[in-house]
């Protein structure tokens, strides 16, 4: 895989988690609208929005990304 390669998957996984990221923060809201905050559903996406989280964050230590 040569530079231009790397680049283009490197904006496609990041594209990606960013668009995960949102989702997950919208499902999130729906269940707590729901009064869902206490379900294993909630707990698992709120681990998930903080390891995207902590992905973004670090593209933008370094950065990367804004």
């Amino acid at each position: 895989m040569d530079k231009e390669e790397r680049l283009e998957a490197f904006e496609r996984m990041y594209q990606n988690v960013k668009e995960r990221y949102v989702d997950t923060i919208s499902k999130i809201e729906k269940l707590k609208a729901n009064g869902k905050i206490k379900s294993v559903t909630y707990n698992q996406l709120l681990a998930e929005k903080l390891s995207l989280q902590k992905m973004l964050s670090m593209y933008e230590l370094y950065g990367i990304k804004e």
